[in-house]
C-alpha cells in the first residue's frame, strides 16, 4: 500500500510555514524545531532595528483549514488548551504563546500561556481585535520577554520616547537607632508582651541578646525586654550601611518590622504569603482610598466585595489590594520594592480557602499599566495619612520617627509604547486621567 500523508499533517506543515513567514514580517527571527517536539512548534527571537536581542519566545502552533473556533463571534472565541501540552508547557524556561493558524481566511491569533494557568483553567479567551499576530503585537510580545522579578522592573517599548515608573520607593531612614541588650529571645518577648497591659508594639529585631528598634524601647511596652541602663541611641546610616552582610540582613527586617507597625491600622500582614494588604472596615463592605493626582481626586477600591450575580445577597469573595514588601540596598540608597498583589477572604476577615485560582485570574487581567497605576497609588498611600475610612489628608506631621517613602524613579526611553499595548481602550482612558504629571 502506498504511504499517504494525511490533510492533518498538510494544514500542520502549512500552518507552521505560514507563522514563521508571519514573524518574520513583525521583524522577528523564527526558527522550527525538528519534528521531535513535543508542544513546541519553534522559537521567535525578538528583534530591535534588525539587531537580535537573545530574548526568545517559545511557540505552539496550531492550524485548521476552515471552520469556526468555539464560540467565536465578530469580536472573538474560545480556545480549549490541551492538558497534555499545559504539563509540558509549565517546564518551560521561556514564554511560550499559542499561535492559531486559519487557512480559509488567511487569520493569526495568539495568546500567553500564563506561567500559574492550572488544569482547570484551560479555556483561553482571544480578543480579534488585540490578539491578532501583526505589528501592533510586536511590543506586547517583546514585553513577554521581560524578567518581571528582581529589584525593580519596567516594560522596554521597541517601537518615539515616554517615561517608565521603576517599582521602588527611595527611603529617608530616621536619623537615630536605639540598641540595648535584652535577656529574651525573640519568641519570649513576644509572649511577654501580649501578657502585659500596655499596648504591644513589634518594630523591632532581635539577634544574640541585642535589641534594635528606631524607636527609644524606654518609652513603650518594650521596656520589659531590655536593660534599661544599656539603651544607647546610635546614627542610623552606622548599623544601615554596615560591612557585614549580616548586619545589614538584620536591618532590612528591622525595616519590614517598621513598615507593618507604621501602617498598623490599615494594612494586615500575611504570615503565609508574606503579604501587606488592605484590612476591611466592616464585614461585607467595601473600601476606597481617595487620593490626589496631579490633576484631579482619584480613588481605588482597596477592599473589593465581589457578590454572587445569581445572588447579590451574597459574597463570593472579597479581594484586597496587597504588596509583597522586600527592602534593597542599591548605590548606597535603601528602597522598598513594592511588588503589587492581591489578597483574597471570604468575608473581608476570614481567609479564602482556595485563593490561588482567584490571585490567577485577576493576575490575567492585569497589564502594564495596571501596574504602574498600583505602584502610583502604594506610593500615594504609603507618603500620605488617612483617616479611619480612607479619606485622604493632607500630610501630617510624623508623630514618632518612622519611615519616609520617596516617589518611585522614572527613566526617560528614546521611544514610546502604543496605546494598544496596555490594554482595553476604556482602561487606558482611566488611566492616562490618572497618572499623567502624577510625578513631574
Amino acid at each position: 500500500m502506498a504511504k499517504t500523508i494525511t490533510s492533518n499533517q498538510l494544514i500542520g506543515e502549512i500552518g507552521e510555514a505560514a507563522v514563521r513567514l508571519k514573524f518574520l514580517g513583525i521583524g522577528f527571527q523564527f526558527d522550527a524545531r525538528s519534528r521531535l517536539e513535543a508542544g513546541i512548534d519553534g522559537i521567535a527571537e525578538v528583534m530591535v532595528q534588525g539587531q537580535p536581542t537573545a530574548r526568545m519566545i517559545a511557540v505552539q502552533v496550531k492550524s485548521t483549514a476552515r471552520g469556526r473556533y468555539s464560540s467565536e463571534t465578530d469580536n472573538g472565541f474560545c480556545y480549549l488548551v490541551r492538558s497534555a501540552d499545559l504539563a509540558y508547557w509549565r517546564g518551560s524556561n521561556l514564554p511560550v504563546i499559542l499561535v492559531l493558524y486559519r487557512q480559509d481566511d488567511e487569520s493569526f491569533f495568539w495568546k500567553a500561556i500564563p506561567s500559574d494557568l492550572g488544569d482547570g483553567e484551560r479555556r483561553l479567551q482571544f480578543d480579534k481585535q488585540t490578539d491578532c499576530l501583526d505589528s501592533a503585537a510586536v511590543d506586547r510580545l517583546a514585553d513577554l520577554t521581560v524578567p518581571k522579578a528582581g529589584f525593580g522592573y519596567y516594560v522596554p517599548p521597541l517601537g518615539g520616547g515616554e517615561e517608565a515608573l521603576v517599582n521602588i520607593l527611595p527611603l529617608t531612614l530616621p536619623t537615630e537607632l536605639f540598641v540595648a541588650t535584652t535577656p529574651f529571645t525573640p519568641n519570649k518577648a513576644v509572649a511577654t508582651l501580649l501578657d502585659g497591659d500596655e499596648t504591644p508594639r513589634f518594630d523591632w529585631v532581635m539577634r544574640g541578646g541585642r535589641f534594635w528598634s528606631f524607636h527609644d524601647p524606654r518609652t513603650s511596652a518594650c521596656r520589659e525586654l531590655v536593660d534599661e541602663d544599656q539603651v544607647e541611641a546610635i546614627e542610623t546610616e552606622y548599623f544601615a550601611f554596615h560591612d557585614d552582610e549580616d548586619e545589614r540582613h538584620i536591618f532590612s527586617h528591622l525595616l519590614r518590622d517598621t513598615l507593618r507597625h507604621q501602617f498598623r491600622d490599615d494594612l494586615w500582614w500575611s504570615k503565609t504569603r508574606k503579604l501587606l494588604y488592605f484590612c476591611a472596615l466592616e464585614e461585607g463592605v467595601s473600601r476606597t482610598f481617595y487620593y490626589e493626582s496631579a490633576k484631579k481626586k482619584t480613588d481605588a477600591d482597596v477592599v473589593n466585595v465581589v457578590r454572587s450575580k445569581t445572588d447579590p445577597d451574597r459574597v463570593d469573595f472579597v479581594r484586597h489590594h496587597a504588596f509583597s514588601p522586600r527592602f534593597e540596598l542599591l548605590a548606597g540608597q535603601w528602597y522598598l520594592v513594592v511588588n503589587p498583589s492581591y489578597y483574597f477572604t471570604t468575608n473581608g476577615f476570614r481567609p479564602h480557602p482556595h485563593p490561588a485560582a482567584l490571585l490567577a485570574g485577576k493576575k490575567r487581567l492585569d497589564n502594564s499599566s495596571a501596574l504602574r497605576g498600583q505602584v502610583i497609588m502604594w506610593h500615594r498611600f504609603l507618603s500620605a495619612r488617612q483617616s479611619e475610612k480612607g479619606d485622604l489628608f493632607a500630610a501630617a506631621p510624623v508623630i514618632e520617627p518612622g519611615l519616609i517613602f520617596g516617589a518611585p524613579p522614572s527613566i526617560e526611553l528614546s521611544t514610546r509604547v502604543p496605546e494598544d499595548v496596555w490594554g482595553s481602550p476604556k482602561r487606558r482612558v482611566e488611566d492616562a486621567d490618572e497618572q499623567e504629571g502624577l510625578f513631574a
